[in-house]
């Protein structure tokens, strides 16, 4: 959806410099930008490569503002933030005719706001309730009282157990499950096998949340599951049972977040991360890549990185390098 220049600069809150009337139809990188694209530079490094391109306009920082272009100029303490922002009005989300296709199967006593659209295959159980404006792609199933708010797409293959309950604004990204059973297992040492532990619990998920492709989040064993507002989880991230994720947390892929642990609100937590069961991680933390962190601990230290298994503060696992370096070098002499 084209917009101008000038509009563009309202809605990023971003200082024109050049002509407001240009049509901007599209972001761009700047190694592959064209006419009517728009590019951000974060680093000075990259100014001159940007304003050699071929991109329409440029997002620069404020120190940036001064240099000899005759490309129009956003002016911004935030480039990439901009960028993502004027993506967000050069690309809304789809619109989707309210539709039922002739192959889905969907329970008379479902209530479905009669402005969503409901694709092939899709099955809706008894008493689930969908918002206004969704979108529920082929072959999803929502499960009996499910509830859904408003504008949420959720892709195609999608299973939503019952008692899930999803806001709004919500994307689901095929192949999630959510709200299934938690792993939860009883030892009876008499028979020498497992006696399942009841998972009759409840997942909650807020608003504007992101769910990635092939993600499993479990509901609660007995309370609520809880993936705070505003959270974005990447592809194959596994939630267990009872966790509780707080609003605004990014989680990269292929992290597990094992029962009954909490991660504060805007934690950063990268990818192949393993948390083990009743962790507490405080608001604010940093999980590299690859950390481990054991049952039953705490990790506290808005703004610190921390990484290795055990994970600690990133400068103490530095240290603990570099002194294993030197008496691996003394043991080879």
């Amino acid at each position: 959806m084209p917009q101008s220049l000038q509009a563009l600069a309202e809605f990023t809150a971003s200082r024109l410099i050049g002509n407001g009337e240009m049509k901007i139809a599209r972001v761009a990188s700047v190694a592959h930008a064209e006419h009517g694209d728009l590019v951000f530079v974060e680093s000075a490094r990259h100014l001159e490569a940007a304003m050699n391109s071929h991109a329409s306009a440029v997002i620069v920082k404020e120190s940036d503002a001064e240099i000899t272009t005759t490309k129009p100029l956003l002016i911004n303490p935030h480039p990439r933030l901009a960028f993502a922002t004027a993506a967000r009005l050069l690309y809304p989300r789809k619109e989707y005719p309210p539709a039922f296709h002739p192959t889905a199967i969907v329970d008379p006593r479902a209530k479905i706001a009669p402005t969503t659209s409901v694709d092939a295959h899709a099955v809706i159980e008894s008493d689930a309730v969908i918002g206004e404006r969704c979108f529920i792609a082929a072959g999803c199933y929502i499960g009996e009282g499910v509830v859904i708010g408003d504008d949420c797409d959720i892709y195609p293959n999608v299973v939503i157990y019952s008692a899930t309950t999803i806001g709004r604004q919500v994307i689901v990204h095929a192949g999630a499950v959510l709200g299934s059973d938690g792993f939860g297992f009883v030892r009876d040492e008499k028979f020498g096998r497992y006696v399942k532990f009841p998972q009759v619990g409840r997942l909650v998920i807020g608003d504007y949340v992101e769910i990635g492709a092939n993600c499993t989040i479990d509901r609660g064993a007995l309370d609520e599951t809880i993936i705070g507002p505003g959270t974005k989880l990447d592809n194959m991230v596994h939630i267990g049972h009872n966790a509780n994720i707080g609003a605004n947390v990014v989680i990269a892929a292929q992290t597990g977040v094992s029962g009954s642990s909490s991660v504060g609100e805007d934690c950063v937590v990268g990818g192949q991360v393993g948390i083990a069961d009743h962790v507490t991680i405080e608001a604010g933390a940093i999980l590299g890549a690859q950390s481990g962190i054991p049952s039953h601990k705490t990790i506290r230290g808005k703004g610190v990185v921390f990484w290795g298994t055990p994970a600690r503060p990133i400068r103490q696992y530095l240290k603990e390098l570099a002194v294993l370096s030197r008496l691996t070098r003394k043991s080879e002499k």
